[in-house]
C-alpha cells in the first residue's frame, strides 16, 4: 500500500492515508515523500465528498471507521488490485502467480528488461535492487508487469486478488496449499487459479511450469481459447560452487542458484520471449541478476561461512530452499532456521505439513513468537509437538525471543551455513548484529 501512494504520488495525484501502525521501511519511505500520517489511527473525518476514492488495504477491517464513513457518502471503493487494474487498463498486462516463485520471476522479469533499456510498468512484492519502489506506473509504457497473488482483495472483496488483471500474458509457477485460514482445503485454494486461467484475455497466453504436477493438471484441463507454452529447469551445471546455464552461446555463470531459482529464470525468460526479448539478450542481463530482496538473499559471508535470509514458510518452498542449499555447499554444515509466523504455520491441524521439510539441515531451529500467537489469535503448539511435526533429529524450538537470539549470536559459524527463513522478524532480531558474527567467522 505504501509502495502505491508514492507511484501515485509520483504522477502528480493528491495522496493521503490512515494506518493504526507504520513501521520501517514504510514508515521511513512514505516520511521522504511527505506522505507519512500526522499521527495513527483512523479518523473518519479525513473522509469527505471531495475524495475520488478510497483503496483499502488487506490490514484494515470490514467495520473500519473511514470506510463506514466512505460507504455512507457513496464515494468509490477500491481495494489494491482493482484499482491497479484501473490504471492500467489500457496496457498489456503480464501477471506472474503462483504459491511460490512468482516474486522472484517478476523480479528476473525486471531486471532483464531494465538492463536492456526497455520501460515498463510494474508491481512487485519485495525490493529489487535497482529499483527505488516496489510500484511504477506511468502514461506512457505499453506493458506492466504484475505479481499475481492469490490472497483476498479486501476486507469486502473475499475475491483473489489476481482475479482482478485479466492479463493477456500469464504465467503459473507452482500450486502448493498455503493459507488455510482463508482457503480451508486444497480444492478451495486450487479453485482460484482455474479461475484465474479462466480470466486471461481471450487469444491470450498462459505459461505453466510443466514439472508442477497441479499446475500441469489444470493448465491441460481447462478449455479456455488461449495458448499455452510450458516451461521445464534449463540445463546447468555446477562447480566452484557456482551455478552455469547451458546454452548455445556456451555456459553462463550466475549469481542465484537452486532447482527453484533455475525453474524461475525459466519461467522469466519465457515471459520475456513473449515480450519480444530474445534469448541471448535475456541470458547475458541474467547472469547479473542477484536475486529480490529476503529470496535466498546473500546478508553475509566470511572465509568458510555464509548468511542467507529467505521468505520461505510454505512447507513445499522450506523444503525446496533447505535442498538448494545444502547442495549448493555439500562441504559445508547447514544451519537452517524456521520461523512459524503465518496463519498457515501457526496452526496445529497443519503443521505436520511440514514433516522431513528440514531433512537435508545438518541442524535445525524452529522458533515461534507468543506475540505472533496473540496477534493471530492462534493456540499454542507445544514444543514436543513441533518436534514431532518437523521429525528432525538434530532440532531445538524456541519460543522466548531473546533465548533465539543468544543462541544465534553464540555459535561458531566456521564452515557453516546459516540458513535463515521467515516472512516475520524472529522476535526483532538484530540483524546487524547477526551479519557482523557471521562474515567475521
Amino acid at each position: 500500500m505504501h509502495s502505491l501512494a508514492i507511484a501515485l504520488n509520483e504522477q502528480g495525484i493528491t495522496v493521503s492515508g490512515s494506518d493504526d501502525a507504520i513501521f520501517d521501511p514504510s514508515k521511513a519511505k512514505l516520511a521522504a515523500k511527505g506522505l507519512l500520517p500526522k499521527e495513527m489511527g483512523w479518523f473518519p473525518e479525513k473522509i469527505h465528498q471531495d475524495l475520488d476514492a478510497v483503496v483499502l488495504g488487506m490490514h484494515a477491517k470490514a467495520d473500519n471507521p473511514e470506510l463506514l464513513r466512505a460507504q455512507e457518502l457513496g464515494i468509490t471503493v477500491y481495494s489494491y488490485p482493482e484499482l491497479l487494474y484501473q490504471l492500467t487498463v489500457n496496457k498489456t498486462r503480464v501477471v506472474i502467480a503462483g504459491s511460490h516463485g512468482k516474486t522472484t520471476i517478476t523480479a528476473m522479469v525486471l531486471h532483464v528488461l531494465q538492463s536492456l533499456g526497455r520501460g515498463v510498468d510494474f508491481m512487485v512484492g519485495a525490493p529489487v535492487p535497482g529499483f527505488s519502489n516496489t510500484v511504477h506506473l506511468t502514461d506512457h509504457n505499453e506493458f506492466v508487469v504484475l505479481e499475481g497473488d492469490e490472497y483476498l482483495s479486501s476486507p469486502i472483496d473475499r475475491r483473489s486478488k489476481f482475479l482482478w488483471y485479466q492479463p493477456q500474458i500469464a504465467l503459473i509457477s507452482g500450486i502448493a496449499w498455503d493459507h488455510i485460514n482463508v482457503f480451508p482445503t486444497y480444492a478451495d485454494y486450487e479453485a482460484p487459479f482455474k479461475s484465474f486461467i479462466s480470466s486471461i484475455t481471450p487469444g491470450g497466453v498462459l505459461i505453466y511450469n510443466e514439472e508442477d504436477p497441479a499446475v500441469l493438471q489444470i493448465a491441460l484441463a481447462t478449455d479456455h481459447v488461449i495458448r499455452k507454452q510450458s516451461y521445464s529447469k534449463p540445463k546447468n551445471q555446477t562447480f566452484d560452487g557456482i551455478c552455469h546455464l547451458e546454452t548455445e552461446e556456451g555456459l553462463i555463470p550466475l549469481e542465484v542458484f537452486g532447482a527453484h531459482n533455475l525453474s524461475n529464470l525459466a519461467g522469466a525468460q519465457t515471459i520475456c520471449q513473449f515480450m519480444g526479448v530474445e534469448p541471448i539478450e535475456f541470458y547475458e542481463a541474467i547472469a547479473t541478476f542477484k536475486g529480490a530482496a529476503r529470496r535466498l538473499e546473500k546478508m553475509g559471508r566470511g572465509a568458510t561461512s555464509i548468511l542467507f535470509k529467505d521468505f520461505a514458510h510454505a512447507p513445499s518452498k522450506v523444503r525446496a530452499t533447505t535442498a538448494a542449499v545444502k547442495k549448493q555447499f555439500p562441504t559445508q554444515k547447514l544451519l537452517a532456521c524456521l520461523e512459524l509466523h503465518t496463519y498457515s504455520s501457526l496452526d496445529p491441524a497443519f503443521i505436520n505439513h511440514y514433516n522431513k521439510s528440514l531433512e537435508t539441515a545438518d541442524e535445525a531451529l524452529v522458533f515461534y513468537d507468543p506475540e505472533a500467537l496473540k496477534i493471530k489469535q492462534r493456540q499454542v503448539i507445544p514444543p514436543d509437538a513441533i518436534a514431532a511435526a518437523f521429525d528432525h533429529p538434530n532440532l531445538r524450538v524456541f519460543s522466548v525471543p531473546q533465548e533465539l537470539h543468544d543462541f544465534l549470536f553464540n555459535q561458531n559459524y566456521a564452515h557453516t551455513v546459516l540458513l535463515m527463513m521467515s516472512s516475520g522478524n524472529y522476535g526483532q532480531l538484530d540483524w546487524d548484529r547477526l551479519v557482523s558474527i557471521v562474515s567475521n567467522a
